[in-house]
């Protein structure tokens, strides 16, 4: 991975806080901000270094204030900005205040703002750096020519973000999608197997028809569970449970009015995606093996025919390697 080296902007931003009266000065350097700035196609992020990143962008903001902060955040080319990788803020209610790709939207409120499959994003992240800071994911539009288009269905992808309180009433929130994770070829080896299994039991399905499927998909030692916990389950499309190895008192009931955390439809937007062709969903659900705490999720389904379909999912602290969960209740 290519390195950053930091001394002299660091220095640099060391002296304007000793100059601001009554300002923090920067904890340790500001990831990704060398006089040279890094070529994106060939830097990749760990877990670990978005969050300094964030981290280091909140103690910039305290040094330099609000005003400062959120012109250096909103450069496309910046002290916080390489390509995909890049920060933005909000305040606590929602409103937008600083994004490079996103300038016209500036002072917009966006606290009811969803990604492509339902999960509200920015309540989410907000809630997040409320309880300290920490990671979260959601599907976000690739960046296309410096830009972002939300309204190509097709270019929402898994990101993986971080979020961390700038002060009292505002945030700092960044992420990286799987192509800009070190160690993604080209996703994360655990989203890779999760893909892999979903697909297998896609194919399993049609070769095997549903009563055989059911019975392998419901069977805790069957093939479609693996030994890091990653389990198949098959709905139809009007949200009807009809197989799970660890769920089977749900089976045969109708969950399509499922609500998770702040509100997202989950089952729902799964039949959907499945109904659309398939492809990720994002969303919140109990972890059995944290005790039950509502974490992150990151989902795949696919159809199986016309009438059911399967999903898969890997918890977020497989890829970030710390414990993501929420303390329960949450909104």
């Amino acid at each position: 991975m290519k390195k950053w080296f930091f001394y002299g902007l660091f220095c640099l931003l060391l002296a304007g806080a000793a100059l601001s009266a009554g300002c923090t000065t920067i904890s340790g350097p500001v990831p990704g901000s060398s006089p040279a700035h890094p070529d994106p196609a060939t830097l990749y992020y760990s877990p670990g270094e978005l969050r300094d990143l964030v981290q280091n962008a909140s103690s910039y903001a305290q040094s330099v204030g609000q005003a400062g902060a959120r012109a250096e955040f909103s450069k496309k080319v910046g002290m916080f900005s390489h390509g995909d990788v890049y920060v933005y803020a909000y305040d606590n209610n929602g409103t937008l205040l600083a994004h490079p790709y996103e300038s016209d939207k500036i002072g917009e409120n966006r606290d009811n703002f969803t990604d492509i499959r339902g999960l509200p994003v920015i309540r989410i992240g907000e809630y997040t750096a409320s309880m300290g800071g920490g990671f979260f994911a959601y599907l976000y539009p690739a960046t296309t020519g410096g830009a972002i288009d939300k309204a190509a269905p097709d270019s929402y992808v898994p990101k993986i973000g971080y979020a961390y309180p700038a002060g009292d009433d505002w945030w700092i929130g960044s992420g990286i999608y799987f192509s800009d994770l070190e160690g993604a070829d080209p996703v994360p080896p655990s989203v890779a197997a999760m893909i892999d299994l979903v697909r297998r039991g896609t194919d399993y399905g049609r070769e095997n028809g549903k009563e055989r499927a059911f019975a392998e998909i419901s069977d805790r030692s069957g093939m479609f569970v693996d030994t890091e916990g990653h389990y198949l389950y098959a709905y139809d499309y009007n949200g009807t449970l009809l197989a799970h190895p660890y769920l089977p008192e749900k089976v045969g009931m109708s969950l399509i009015g499922y609500k998770g955390p702040f509100g997202m439809e989950i089952i729902r937007a799964l039949a959907d995606t499945a109904h659309a062709g398939g492809g990720y969903v994002i969303f919140l659900w109990p972890n059995p093996d944290n005790n039950n705490l509502i974490e992150t999720k990151i989902g795949y389904v696919m159809p199986v025919d016309e009438t059911w379909w399967v999903g898969s999912g890997v918890y977020l602290d497989e890829i970030t390697g710390v414990n993501t969960s929420y303390p329960a209740p949450l909104p």
